[in-house]
């Protein structure tokens, strides 16, 4: 720590501002904060034990990535995503994965195959709980994409998980679509096998903008029934 830092205790609120940012966006993934819900910066600031001014700049930084509107007289509101942005945040998935597996491709040995495979296995396993399924279907795109070394691509990536994230787990709670996680992953696997790279890129994309269509069903207004 320098001397600036101890004198004006900046090191101390960065941290508590951390602290509380992880708090809240976990929560908001999670599913325990949804869409519309009001955050209350004085009791999230007596759950995670520090004062409400990291609270409150977590709110801020939550705001930007689009997690969370900063409404007059409301204070921070979880945000719910439209039809048009699910989109725009699944294209941008699509094209930002793909591009990180095709980076990634060169390096790709066995050994981070049988680590996908086994996400996959778990995933496999974990079909009839949501939560536990969508957190290893993270792990899964987030492992592969890391694998490109590229630790501003995957901000931007982690960024975007993280925003849809809570849409998932509801989307699938309410759906009668099957996870299938093995015939939904399985030819990724393939295509890291076979190559080459722009057909892994090529791959990723299609398999986040296959997830599109159903999600617009889904997000679609219930059409009113006839009398």
């Amino acid at each position: 720590m320098t001397d600036i830092h101890r004198l004006t205790g900046l090191t101390a609120s960065f941290t508590a501002e951390e602290e509380a940012y992880g708090h809240i966006i976990q929560r908001i993934r999670s599913g325990k904060y949804r869409a519309g819900d009001r955050l209350i910066p004085e009791e999230i600031a007596t759950e995670i034990g520090t004062s409400r001014m990291p609270v409150r700049e977590a709110f801020r930084r939550l705001a930007t990535e689009g997690l969370v509107d900063i409404r007059p007289h409301r204070g921070a509101v979880v945000r719910k995503l439209s039809t048009a942005e699910m989109v725009e945040v699944f294209q941008m998935r699509a094209v930002l994965e793909g591009l990180a597996a095709r980076v990634a491709f060169p390096t790709i040995e066995e050994k981070h195959i049988a680590v996908l495979d086994d996400l996959i296995r778990q995933m496999e396993l974990a079909e009839d709980d949501v939560q536990e399924w969508v957190s290893l279907h993270r792990q899964f795109h987030e492992y592969l994409c890391s694998l490109s070394h590229n630790p501003r691509l995957m901000r931007q990536i982690s960024s975007l998980h993280s925003v849809v994230e809570p849409h998932m787990r509801l989307w699938l709670e309410k759906s009668d679509r099957p996870n299938r996680s093995r015939s939904a992953h399985g030819y990724i696997i393939e295509a890291l096998r076979a190559g080459p790279a722009e057909e892994v890129e090529k791959v990723l994309r299609q398999h986040a903008e296959r997830t599109i269509a159903s999600l617009e069903k889904f997000m679609a207004p219930a059409s009113p029934k006839k009398a």
